[in-house]
Parts: structure tokens; C-alpha cells; sequence
């Protein structure tokens, strides 16, 4: 197997952005799960500037039925826009205009959420032939964390697709794909073998395919033959193991940075990190976190006897 040539910068990002967020019913029933705010930005602004922070300026939004919300967060607003002027809010107006300026965003309809392999198939026409990013809408990395950045670096140094790995304790390898790998160099292995949510005692090692990675347009020949795989849909991993027998595939490792929003105890704990990092809130939110604790431990706690 050699690396596919490399004649094409990695420009182009797919947020697949199509499903349905039954885990966060109510709340998701008439509003995308990635609008569902982070503080005071939705979730998948986060992504969105991730992936500017890399140099991606073409963006490309999978999405589905009931996400109109999706394109209209990044799209003008002009009686806003002359609201805040009229009202001399500078800032929040140079805000909101910048958010519709942030790259060249693209949307297209899944149409039936047939899984991530399906989702991301379906960027084949506006991808070509060039490699390209897929982040998932639903998790985002800190600012600095520079993990985008190192995959696109180890695409361009070493050719093939790039997955972003990171250790999880065995009871959670389920939730995830599963990647066996040999070093390469720091922070960089070469996937053997890498499978869709094994059972833990199955599991080929405990690092886990996080949601980012970099592919070869080989990636959508492989697609557009796959058949359904766990749950019933069209897996990304399945089509990755595909591709392993053809191009070298990477992985790029990781330990910190990562914030998940698509379980509820997670999208609960990035809140509570974000807010409390932020400089113009952390100070007086830690306080009330901490006072918080405290009256939660006074009620644990047993009265002395008198």
C-alpha cells in the first residue's frame, strides 16, 4: 500500500448535522440538538469556528428536516443588525455580522438519517476530489487544543486519512469505534484494524474514534457500496476498515480538550467548564458553584448531636 498523491490543501469541512437529538426530548422536538446553547453560543458555533481556527473556509452542513434554525444562525439578519444600530450596541452588532461571515457555508439535506456513513456520502458532490474534514456537530474542541490542526498537519506530512483517537475506560469502548494501532511517532499511530461500538471484551484496544477526522475522497467509492452495519445504519468505521486495505490510515491521538454535548451529564458538565473559564462570568460563577457544593455538603452532612 503507498499514500494517495497529495495535490490538494485540506479546505473543505462536512458537519453532519441531520439527527434527530431524541435524547435531549423535549427540548429537541421543534429545535436542532446542535442549536441547543453552550452558554450563549448554540453547539455547533463552536464547531463551525474549530473549524476556522484550522483554515477551513469551506463548510459544508449536513442537516434534515427541521434544522432551517441551522442555516438562519448563520445567515444576516438585517432587522437585527438595525435593531443593535439603532440602540448603539457596537459590539453585539459587529458580533452577530461576523457570525454570518465566519467561512462559506454550504447545506444539504440528508433526507432519512440512514447513520454517519450516510450522512457523510451524501458531501460527495460538493467534496469532489479533494480530502477533506468531517466534525461532528455535537462535539467541539477547547480553543488552543490545536488537535485539527495536528491532524491536517499529519495528512499533509504523511498521506492517507487521519482519525482522531483518544483512551476511554473499557466500560465505554461501546459507545465508540475502536482503533488497533502501531506508533508511528508522537501522538501519530498507524491504524491495523478499527471497528463500529464493539462489545468491551471485544474491543481491539480502548482508543476511541472521537469526532473528527480527515479523508481521502477515496472514502465515498466505499460509501456508496457499504451495507448497513450496527443499528441498522450505514457506518463511517465500516467504510474506514474498507479503505485500510488501499491507503494508510492514521491516527492521531489525544487526551484533553474535548467537549461532548451529546449526552445530557456531558452537554450539563461543558456548560458548567465553559462558564466557569470565562473570564467575564468564571469569577462570580465559580463563587456560586462553590457555595452551592458547600450548602449541598451541610445538608449531607450529620448534625453534631448537642
Amino acid at each position: 500500500m503507498s499514500p494517495p498523491s497529495i495535490t490538494k490543501a485540506v479546505t473543505k469541512a462536512v458537519i453532519p448535522a441531520a439527527g434527530l437529538g431524541t435524547r435531549f426530548l423535549p427540548a429537541t422536538k421543534a429545535q436542532p440538538k446542535e442549536m441547543l446553547p453552550v452558554v450563549d453560543k448554540p453547539a455547533i458555533q463552536y464547531v463551525v469556528e474549530e473549524a476556522v481556527r484550522a483554515g477551513l473556509d469551506d463548510i459544508l452542513i449536513i442537516t434534515g428536516r427541521g434544522k432551517r434554525s441551522l442555516e438562519d444562525h448563520f445567515d444576516r439578519n438585517f432587522e437585527l443588525e438595525r435593531f443593535l444600530t439603532d440602540r448603539g450596541k457596537q459590539d453585539d452588532y459587529e458580533e452577530v455580522v461576523d457570525l454570518a461571515e465566519l467561512a462559506d457555508i454550504h447545506y444539504v439535506r440528508q433526507g432519512e438519517p440512514l447513520g454517519l456513513g450516510h450522512a457523510v456520502s451524501v458531501a460527495a458532490k460538493h467534496v469532489g476530489d479533494a480530502p477533506f474534514v468531517v466534525m461532528l456537530g455535537d462535539e467541539f474542541m477547547a480553543e488552543g487544543s490545536g488537535l485539527l490542526e495536528g491532524m491536517i498537519a499529519a495528512y499533509g506530512e504523511h498521506g492517507g486519512s487521519v482519525l482522531a483517537l483518544m483512551e476511554v475506560p473499557d466500560e465505554q469502548i461501546s459507545r465508540y469505534g475502536s482503533a488497533a494501532c502501531d506508533p508511528v511517532s508522537e501522538n501519530l499511530v498507524r491504524v491495523r484494524h478499527v471497528v463500529e461500538k464493539p462489545a468491551p471484551a471485544d474491543a481491539p484496544s480502548n482508543l476511541a474514534v472521537m469526532g473528527r477526522y480527515v479523508l481521502t475522497p477515496a472514502i465515498f467509492g466505499l460509501l456508496a457500496d457499504l451495507q448497513p452495519g450496527v443499528g441498522g445504519e450505514i457506518q463511517l468505521t465500516d467504510a474506514i476498515g474498507l479503505l485500510l486495505a488501499d491507503e494508510p490510515v492514521y491516527g492521531y491521538t489525544f487526551s484533553e480538550g474535548r467537549y461532548d454535548t451529546g449526552q445530557m451529564l456531558d452537554y450539563l458538565k461543558v456548560i458548567v467548564e465553559i462558564a466557569a473559564g470565562r473570564p467575564d462570568l468564571g469569577p462570580d460563577f465559580r463563587g456560586f458553584l462553590a457555595d452551592f457544593v458547600a450548602g449541598l455538603d451541610n445538608v449531607r452532612r450529620p448534625h453534631p448531636p448537642p
